[in-house]
């Protein structure tokens, strides 16, 4: 896929792994990128400056990817603004911090939350920019993570949201063929801020020396390095419904 000129959507795409990958498109040539955001009006505004500083028009729109209707206002908006959308980046997620053990931790009020969110909610993002994706002959890249395959994690609810993600995404590979294609990337640990708000910086910190001793690539990813897995899938015009683990070789030694 030749991304010169085309215009990208990405779910909560204005920190972290979704503005790694909003920096990537922008130095691989779209005009614009349009990010949806339900937090931190200034992350959304430092989001804008700096996409514009790599050359390329920025757009930032609140909207939760669990309303529907804002998720239809969001791809009108988008689309009433550029005319177009090639490429979507599913990224807007969240999670919930329970051990494992913990079960009667784990409400049905947080298995709700995270699989609307982590699941329905890139279904509904999909669904709203389908036509425009399909116009486009498009590519759709939903972004998942090591827990899908993994036992362990922030939650027990957040790992199944994550690998029902990657049934979802072959799915929707089907469903969307010939026109557009939907590949996943899944994320091992990745120095965001998420991870921060999990852990704290010192706990972090602790946790990801601890991971590099035994994960073959000893390095921590950060976010550009998921960003490269989006463009690299973008980039394969013969491929459709995999999935691209980004956890320097971790998942090898499970």
């Amino acid at each position: 896929m030749e991304l010169q000129n085309k215009v990208a959507v990405v779910t909560g795409g204005c920190t972290g792994i979704g503005r790694a990958t909003a920096v990537a498109l922008a130095d691989a040539g779209v005009r614009a990128v349009a990010a949806s955001w339900t937090r931190s009006a200034e992350a959304a505004e430092e989001f804008a400056r700096v996409v514009a500083r790599h050359g390329c028009e920025a757009m930032t729109v609140r909207a939760d990817v669990a309303d529907d209707t804002a998720v239809r206002a969001f791809a009108d908006s988008v689309l009433e603004r550029f005319g177009r959308a090639d490429v979507l980046v599913n990224n807007a997620g969240t999670t919930r911090a329970v051990s494992e053990a913990d079960l009667d931790g784990l409400s049905d009020e947080i298995w709700h939350e995270l699989l609307d969110v982590n699941v329905v909610g890139a279904f509904r993002s999909t669904r709203a920019l389908a036509p425009a994706l399909r116009e486009a002959a498009g590519a759709v890249v939903n972004i998942s993570s090591i827990s899908a395959y993994r036992a362990g994690g922030s939650s027990i609810a957040y790992g199944v949201s994550k690998a029902a993600m990657l049934q979802l995404t072959r799915n929707l590979a089907s469903a969307l063929a010939p026109d557009v294609r939907v590949n996943a990337v899944a994320p091992g640990t990745v120095a965001t801020r998420w991870q921060t708000a999990l852990h704290g910086e010192e706990g972090f910190a602790e946790r990801a020396l601890a991971e590099r001793e035994h994960v073959p690539l000893r390095r921590t990813a950060e976010p550009g390095h998921v960003a490269q897995a989006v463009l690299g899938l973008l980039g394969m015009d013969m491929v459709t419904g995999e999935t691209v683990v980004v956890d320097g070789g971790k998942h090898v030694r499970y």
